[in-house]
């Protein structure tokens, strides 16, 4: 065996060992006892004789913690993550040791969590194996970045600890909610939706296109009686109508300075992405094509409406690096777009946010050119904050000032929502947990109308 193999050996042992607290505060009783001994010869006898028992303790400890394998730590974590959904991440301890010893788990999480806590002391019997389960809720897409998991193992007697560092560090995406995604389809496909908040709209009027000619049930419309046919075949024949399928839904998402603003750590874009995503599986669903346009100063994205897996495939890898400016978004280059490349009358849902009335007047002009030729939306966003500050009451001046501000904010978000109906504009505000769910049924209840 070379030098520098044995020079490495005993560097990474001394480098995996490490004293617990109670070996250094036996270590400074015992000090304690030689400074004694100075005027009371008889203790130095106490003072080597529990000196000795100490290193011989430390060793035998040492040697049961180093002589064999260690502990086993390995991550269990998804390719990819839901931005805003509680994601399980678990980390799996097998201990090798032929006793049970006292772990400490540091997982090095991401630098976005900003978490760095003592870790997770767990208990490990012999020859076992045991799962610690933790939730991680990102609040902003992108890649996160996972170190080592650091397990600090001891035994009862507690003198000295080993230091194992397991796992590999690995990068994970973080994607816009398919959790969330995955929840509405599952309940859609269950007809359960009404769970979430999603009303049981009926249709009126809604438009229907012409499927077949069938014979008459009991039950069906008078009126949808088809009479030449009825003459031919000497029986009631009736026309048989479905609903207009695979109409265009454009999510239109603003990614001006506008949709920086933070609500419950996750930003207003994100909230927007996360539910287009949602809408636009759920369009799909009812036969309908989605499409997606994001734009700030200039059109960052734009995906032609069509329907397919691949689509919504398609459309998540688009959302995951949106990413918001400071400058205003142009939504004159907007309505031009729109005009040169959405030729079929479409559905657009535009996720912005005006503060004020004469910020909305500026965009006006451009939001009705394009409802000239389409259905327009446009999804505004509550200030929950501002729910507080008026639920509370005015005890000073101060406060009484606030509160005049606040109601100011609240009522000019009325105003722009009726400035844009009075337009013929489709406008709705609404909290940003609330947005997936308000945005599925402002959709289901344009469907039901029949506007396209």
């Amino acid at each position: 065996m070379s030098i520098v193999s044995v020079y490495t050996k005993v560097r990474t042992f001394f480098a995996g060992l490490r004293f617990r607290p109670r070996f250094y505060v036996a270590a400074g009783c015992i000090a304690s006892l030689y400074i004694i001994a100075f005027f009371f010869l008889w203790i130095q006898v106490i003072a080597i004789v529990t000196l000795v028992v100490l290193v011989a303790l430390a060793l035998l400890d040492g040697l049961r913690l180093f002589l064999r394998r260690g502990i086993f730590a390995e991550r269990k974590v998804a390719e990819r993550l839901s931005n805003g959904d509680d994601n399980i991440i678990d980390i799996v301890l097998v201990n090798h040791y032929p006793f049970t010893v006292h772990c400490q788990v540091i997982d090095e999480l991401p630098e976005q969590f900003q978490q760095r806590g003592e870790g997770t002391l767990v208990r490990i019997h012999a020859k076992s194996r045991k799962r610690l389960r933790s939730k991680l809720r990102p609040t902003e897409r992108g890649e996160y970045h996972f170190g080592i998991i650091n397990v600090l193992s001891r035994t009862t007697l507690g003198l000295v600890e080993r230091i194992d560092r397991c796992g590999e560090a690995l990068t994970v995406p973080v994607y816009p909610s398919f959790l969330q995604m995955r929840r509405y389809e599952l309940l859609a496909a269950t007809n359960r939706l009404s769970e979430v908040g999603i009303k049981k709209i009926r249709r009126r009027g809604a438009a229907r296109e012409f499927e077949q000619i069938r014979e008459y049930v009991a039950g069906d419309e008078y009126r949808s009686i088809n009479w030449k046919a009825t003459a031919r075949r000497s029986d009631l024949m009736v026309n048989q109508y479905q609903d207009e399928k695979s109409q265009p839904v454009y999510s239109i998402i603003d990614m001006g300075r506008t949709m920086f603003m933070p609500f419950e750590q996750m930003s207003l874009l994100d909230y927007a992405i996360n539910t287009s995503l949602v809408l636009s599986n759920i369009a799909m669903l009812k036969d309908d094509k989605a499409g997606l346009i994001t734009f700030r100063e200039q059109i960052a994205s734009m995906l032609k409406a069509e329907k397919g897996r691949m689509q919504l495939q398609t459309i998540m890898e688009m959302l995951y690096n949106q990413k918001t400016t400071f400058l205003e978004a142009n939504f004159e280059m907007l309505a031009a777009t729109v005009r040169r490349s959405v030729h079929q009358r479409s559905l657009l849902f535009v996720y912005t946010n005006f503060e004020t009335l004469s910020s909305l007047k500026r965009q006006l002009p451009y939001l009705t050119m394009m409802a000239k030729s389409h259905v327009v939306c446009v999804v505004l966003f509550q200030n929950t904050e501002l729910n507080s500050v008026l639920s509370s009451s005015a005890s000073s001046l101060e406060d009484i000032y606030v509160h005049t501000i606040a109601e100011k904010f609240a009522y000019e978000k009325k105003l722009i929502v009726a400035e844009l109906q009075r337009q013929g504009i489709y406008a709705f505000y609404t909290a940003p947990k609330d947005l997936s769910v308000n945005t599925i049924n402002t959709y289901l209840d344009l469907k039901a109308r029949g506007v396209l």
